[in-house]
């Protein structure tokens, strides 16, 4: 068994297109689109500051200049955030060669997809990992529409995905895309290759079998990849109690109004998100609807994106 020091960084993915969510990511990376009037992103940073990350590393490609402007201090709650740009998107394996020189020699790292919100209890996998010889320990789910890992609760160790090693084990839990990776892992990955992390894991296993699991079911996880999955994020943080109020404007359900958007009188919103910028026309009647920046709203609309 390993003991290792708590990792102080994190590698968040950040350079995702988030072609399903358009015309929410026509101008903005998906991981910077407003959850409760702030970038989906800082959930993920807010998550990781709670199991002792001190650095930040995020790569960038669609709108890189969007992170500058989110984030002109390069930080987030006073800690160091690195952007990394990639001209060319490299995805997730790939994405962390880039980075290897930045992260720590001796010291574990987490990795983080910048579109997953989450609340899962994850010291459990933090526990593991430091206990463990694994190169890598995925947090997974027993629940969930894509059961794609073949997991061992015996030994905890990963045995397939997706039966791409033909191992013929039944796929029993959903991986969420948060992960730990030892100094090690880095070992099996090539610097500049477009690859995705699914494949090192495979290689691992072949070679080492140092791919390890812990089930994470003490908390909700939601990947925001359509705009039903964002707007269920809304419900999901939705405040108890009188949520936010306008002047002559009518909100029910889970209503999420950025301070600088303006809503004019009249109008009546239903679970509907409103960005900085954005503006609701008066007497306008908006269900399940999202504004975007520098978008007018009006008249009647349901389940539109504007």
């Amino acid at each position: 068994m390993i003991n290792s020091p708590t990792p102080t960084h994190a590698f968040v993915l950040g350079a995702g297109l988030g072609t399903r969510l358009r015309p929410l990511t026509a101008r903005r990376p998906k991981p910077l689109i407003p959850v409760w009037n702030r970038p989906l992103i800082t959930h993920a940073f807010d998550h990781l500051l709670g199991m002792g990350v001190e650095q930040f590393l995020v790569n960038t490609h669609w709108h890189p200049e969007a992170y500058d402007d989110a984030f002109p201090e390069k930080s987030w709650r006073g800690r160091p955030l690195t952007l990394c740009h990639e001209p060319v998107l490299l995805e997730t394996a790939g994405g962390i060669a880039n980075i290897a020189s930045l992260l720590p020699a001796h010291q574990s790292f987490w990795v983080y997809n910048g579109d997953i919100l989450s609340t899962l209890n994850l010291q459990p996998a933090l526990d593991h990992h430091a206990a463990s010889d694994d190169l890598a320990t995925l947090i997974l789910r027993s629940n969930g529409a894509e059961k794609v890992v073949a997991f061992d609760p015996s030994s905890h160790r990963i045995r397939d995905i997706r039966n791409l090693l033909e191992t013929g084990l039944p796929a029993t839990h959903q991986f969420t895309g948060l992960y730990l990776c030892r100094p090690g892992f880095l070992d099996f990955l090539t610097p500049g290759k477009i690859e995705s992390s699914r494949t090192t894991f495979l290689d691992i296993i072949r070679q080492t079998g140092r791919v390890g699991g812990v089930v994470c079911d003490n908390g909700w996880w939601l990947d925001l990849g359509d705009r039903a999955s964002y707007l269920a994020a809304h419900r999901l943080l939705a405040p108890s109690g009188p949520g936010a109020t306008r002047p002559g404007v009518t909100l029910t359900g889970a209503c999420a109004l950025a301070p600088e958007a303006s809503i004019e009188p009249g109008a009546m919103l239903e679970d509907c998100v409103v960005w900085p910028g954005a503006r609701v026309a008066a007497d306008a009647r908006l269900t399940r609807c999202v504004v975007r920046d520098g978008e007018t709203a009006a008249g009647v609309a349901v389940d539109q994106d504007f």
